[in-house]
């Protein structure tokens, strides 16, 4: 899959801007601020209707404008795609494939998948569990259509119930409601166990692959799946993990009506990452940590191959400069085999080497 032309209207820095794109490798060069980072949220975003740094659609509308449109040619599945976002200050936003109307996010990416690696990524393993419970997201609402309406779904019904249990002393009559929105969460919070322990085990697989060429063979990943203590085997059918999430909620009503806080379900869910068996989190060098989060992210693009039959484009925001040549020629070995993006400063020529082409960056403006 390959995106050939972008096209860009009054997103984020951009003002009226089109660029067709090499099949194999674009650099992206120039000083900061000046729209690097934009371009690949573009992409991003047209490939799974989300943003990787915009918590609400109207960040990314340029100043004083009322809208902002992205829109892209994509070849994918031996196919050609159009795909189109317009994003509205006033109303909600519109999306097309193919000049048919979009009816959700999921659509899109049934086009196309996206890998987004930037500079925050190499602490994947040193932040909290909602980093890694966002990165195992994002690629499963890409991957699979069923476990994006979940998501939602599952988010929906965790703010109703915490909305309940936080007014619940002051209108006790809310309570009458909370059985609606338990099972709402442990059917679709089912479903995210569910996607999340098949995806976490093949993590783990490639994952301690390329961590073991890394370090030259001297240290083993491992990866796991972390959920709730009810759930005895996270990759059970639907039906037996709704049962056992089921029976974790009501063990946990009284605790959750005394706290006002939703103490039970997947939303609390972790990766445990160990090298040679130590908890890389606590133990780990800052080496270690960042091979182990390069590791996991070169994973995640080997799942995408395996499940969709095509490399995803793979883009990599200014994470060269953070690496050591040892760990940049390591990226720059395995990104053969698929489109990819690559920003970088002015003066940072190693990119350059992969051939393609070369595009700067400047006030919003691609030359």
């Amino acid at each position: 899959m390959r995106i050939d032309v972008l096209t860009l209207q009054s997103f984020r820095n951009y003002g009226n801007q089109s660029v067709r794109f090499d099949p194999w490798c674009n650099v992206i060069f120039g000083e900061n601020a000046q729209g690097k980072t934009n371009l690949l949220e573009a992409l991003v975003y047209l490939s799974c209707g989300r943003s990787p740094r915009a918590k609400t659609d109207r960040e990314m509308i340029g100043f004083d404008a009322p809208s902002a449109r992205m829109e892209a040619n994509i070849f994918a599945r031996d196919r050609d795609f159009r795909v189109r976002v317009d994003l509205y200050r006033d109303r909600r936003r519109k999306m097309s494939v193919n000049q048919v109307p979009a009816k959700n996010s999921a659509e899109l990416s049934q086009v196309y998948n996206t890998v987004f690696f930037c500079p925050d990524d190499l602490y994947l393993i040193r932040e909290g569990a909602a980093s890694r419970r966002k990165f195992m997201d994002n690629a499963l609402c890409q991957l699979r259509p069923r476990y994006a309406a979940a998501l939602s779904a599952y988010h929906r019904a965790y703010d109703q119930k915490t909305r309940i249990l936080r007014d619940s002393e002051e209108r006790p009559d809310l309570l009458a409601a909370l059985p609606d929105f338990n099972e709402q969460l442990v059917r679709f919070g089912a479903v995210l166990v569910h996607y999340r322990s098949q995806f976490a085990s093949r993590l783990s697989e490639y994952a301690a692959m390329h961590h073991r060429e890394c370090s030259g063979g001297r240290e083993v990943l491992e990866v796991r799946y972390q959920t709730v203590s009810a759930v005895t085997d996270p990759s059970a059918e639907v039906s037996v993990l709704t049962e056992q999430l089921r029976r974790h909620m009501e063990d946990h009503q009284i605790a959750e009506r005394a706290s006002r806080l939703c103490l039970s379900g997947p939303h609390k869910d972790d990766l445990s990452v160990t090298i040679d068996g130590r908890d890389a989190k606590s133990y780990a060098s800052q080496g270690q940590t960042r091979t182990a989060a390069l590791s996991m992210k070169l994973a995640e693009r080997e799942i995408y191959k395996n499940v969709t039959g095509e490399y995803p484009v793979l883009l990599l925001d200014d994470v060269l400069s953070e690496l050591d040549p040892k760990r940049q020629e390591f990226v720059l070995n395995r990104i053969a085999g698929g489109q990819v993006f690559i920003t970088c400063c002015e003066d940072d020529r190693l990119p350059r080497m992969l051939g393609g082409r070369v595009f700067h960056v400047e006030h919003g403006v691609i030359r």
